[in-house]
């Protein structure tokens, strides 16, 4: 009797989300039997066709950080998503790197990546944390791929709930750039306000510690 495995287990071992493997199944990309109380069970034939098939599957690394003082975990994700690129069987076709907000739909990084997503260069794109694409949006960025014929796989999932200081710069940003917008770049009063935001968050941050 052949192998069914758990929805969790199937995209364990395809390197894709849940929401993913549901839309593929309706799409009738890959075969699934319902239990008889409506659960999927994937069979382990389907998931051995499909890593088969991606054989020479071209991949695309993007790894961001915030800042410049943390290039060290930016080259920490490089590693990280290489070895995984290997060992998946992928072959890397491109590495690319931001320092800049996840906030930022400007970055040159990203920018190239849309160009190689869109130019059919490029079969899937590994990131660590859904984070390093965007810090929003994210599942339409993954639709939009998706309909490029390109899949995102997230190693790690979410970003751990520990992981709030970059989360805390682009609040900044986006808040010095709408004080900017109000005031005016130079402005005493965008100044104060960025400065006041700044030093509630601390404080906040100060009485969860």
């Amino acid at each position: 009797m052949e192998r069914l495995l758990r929805p969790k287990e199937a995209c364990q071992l395809l390197g894709i989300s849940y929401s993913t493997l549901l839309r593929w199944i309706r799409e009738g990309k890959i075969r699934a039997a319902t239990t008889e109380g409506g659960r999927y069970r994937i069979p382990y034939s389907e998931v051995k066709r499909y890593l088969e098939g991606r054989e020479g599957t071209r991949a695309v690394i993007y790894a961001r950080v915030s800042s410049a003082d943390q290039r060290e975990d930016l080259e920490r994700q490089i590693n990280y998503l290489t070895n995984y690129a290997t060992a998946k069987g992928y072959r890397v076709v491109e590495v690319l790197k931001d320092v800049a907000s996840g906030l930022n739909t400007q970055r040159k990084g990203l920018l190239k990546l849309f160009k190689l997503v869109e130019g059919r260069g490029v079969d899937v794109v590994l990131i660590t944390y859904k984070d390093r694409l965007t810090r929003f949006g994210f599942e339409y960025l993954e639709e939009f791929f998706s309909a490029m014929g390109v899949r995102v796989e997230v190693v790690f999932g979410e970003e751990p709930k520990d992981a709030t200081q970059e989360l805390v710069e682009d609040l900044i940003s986006v808040i010095t750039s709408f004080a900017g917008k109000i005031y005016g770049m130079r402005s005493h009063k965008k100044t104060a306000l960025v400065q006041g935001v700044k030093k509630l968050l601390g404080e906040l941050s100060g009485a969860d510690g």
